[in-house]
């Protein structure tokens, strides 16, 4: 959620901001702003009627004892003028709440479809920063002499979508032997990686209600991907970011508490509606996948300086994996809703002969904070505890597990089928190399 205040103060600013991201997202907020002040306008007029109306209500007696010294009849005609003189305010000002109530709904809802403003550097279109390729044989002039397999062929049994899809439909696997012995390994490593930055180890909730959707963005924008249980009121998450957004949801922290990270570890549920293509196959678009997501809170001030550590330590994870990778500043009108800036870390996968994205990760200022109502204390310059702000919040990818997989089985394999195990892996029980036969 935008900052109202700095909406008002600005919204030329705003709305060019905006309008980066497409064309006639500058006019959600137009209509923000224009039920912003209809609101605002209602809020003081209903309070000063009810307001006289208190007051009418006090001089009823009084007017009604002047009363006593007329004719009957024109004493219970002038009772009936008073008691709808006195009535008058509180009837207007019914009238003008039931008013309110709708354009707040209608405000609210609004408010809602309005993304977040974008950075300014946040690229005008997919923008590749730097190249990593760590002397890929599959990069090299010349390759290493022979025709990449993809996953699937490399993994053979081990991966096992055709009895998957007869249990579960169709993108779904079943993960055997030494896969799942690197996964387990994968998971552990990172999760140790990230505990030497500072990151707690976190195994979230997957069902959560609608206001950790609502309060991350990925509602009212993403229902198309989200498995839902009506009868619950509760959804399946497509990233722990859901779960760990929320972990100080309604919450003051304490500024000496910041920054605060989590790494969570936890199913991720996606409907991936559409058909997949070829390139899609396998375990690269599936409906159920492992990952291990990193969540920072920091104040405000710091965003920019924890995307780019964030960033840094999804490029290591990657490094020492030994996988060639881009980095990319990600076309401003394709960021999701919450963030202001996003850069996608891509992997070279040799049976495709391109760059897939492998990892992400993005800097939602304070908008995903204010819809969670997520706030620190600052202190001012005589360290004394001043008013609470929203802080800010920020996620990236430290590993997508079933695209992990993939990245480490094509580019490790070796001319006989082989794929030899990168060796950050070994003391985490890897398997030093995989076999299909």
């Amino acid at each position: 959620m935008l900052d109202l205040k700095a909406l008002r103060a600005d919204p030329d600013g705003a709305r060019a901001a905006l309008e980066r991201r497409g064309e006639g997202t500058g006019a959600r907020l137009d209509r923000v702003l224009e039920l912003d002040e209809r609101r605002r306008s209602l809020l003081p007029r209903v309070e000063d009627l009810r307001a006289e109306a208190k007051r009418r209500s006090k001089d009823v007696g009084a007017k009604m004892k002047e009363l006593g010294a007329l004719p009957p009849e024109q004493a219970a005609e002038q009772r009936a003028q008073i008691t709808a003189w006195a009535k008058e305010p509180a009837v207007e000002a019914e009238s003008l709440r039931a008013e309110l109530e709708v354009v707040e709904a209608e405000f609210n809802e609004a408010l809602l479809l309005v993304p977040n403003l974008p950075d300014p550097t946040a690229a005008p279109e997919d923008t590749v920063i730097r190249e990593v390729t760590h002397g890929s044989k599959w990069l090299v002039e010349g390759g290493p002499g022979f025709e990449p397999k993809d996953h699937l062929e490399l993994s053979g049994d081990l991966v096992d979508m055709e009895r998957a899809a007869r249990l579960s439909g169709s993108r779904f696997a079943y993960l055997k032997g030494d896969l799942v012995m690197l996964e387990l390994a994968l998971v552990q490593w990172v999760l140790s990686k990230l505990g030497g930055q500072g990151f707690t180890p976190v195994i979230p909730p997957v069902l959560v209600r609608e206001q950790a959707l609502l309060g991350t963005g990925f509602l009212p924008d993403t229902e198309q991907q989200i498995y839902t249980l009506p009868a619950d009121d509760l959804y399946l998450v497509g990233t722990s970011e859901v779960a760990l957004a929320s972990l100080h949801a309604g919450e003051i922290l304490d500024v000496d508490e910041l920054p605060l990270r989590y790494a969570g570890y936890s199913p991720c549920f996606r409907r991936e509606a559409g058909a997949a293509g070829a390139a899609d196959k396998g375990l690269f678009r599936v409906h159920q996948f492992d990952k291990v997501e990193m969540f920072a809170f920091v104040e405000p001030s710091m965003a920019k300086d924890e995307h780019e550590r964030i960033l840094a330590i999804e490029e290591s994870i990657l490094t020492d994996l030994e996988l060639p990778y881009q980095v990319v500043n990600i076309a401003v009108d394709d960021l999701g809703p919450s963030a202001a800036k996003k850069f996608d870390c891509e992997v070279w996968l040799p049976s495709q002969g391109r760059w897939r994205e492998l990892t992400s990760c993005s800097n939602t200022t304070e908008f995903q904070a204010r819809r969670l109502d997520a706030r620190y204390r600052p202190k001012d310059e005589d360290g004394k505890p001043g008013k609470p702000e929203a802080v800010a919040t920020l996620n990236g990818t430290a590993t997508a597990v079933g695209r992990t997989i993939i990245a480490i089985l094509e580019n490790h394999q070796q001319e006989d089928g082989s794929v030899a195990i990168p060796a950050a892996l070994h003391a985490f029980g890897a398997p030093k190399v995989i076999s299909a036969s």
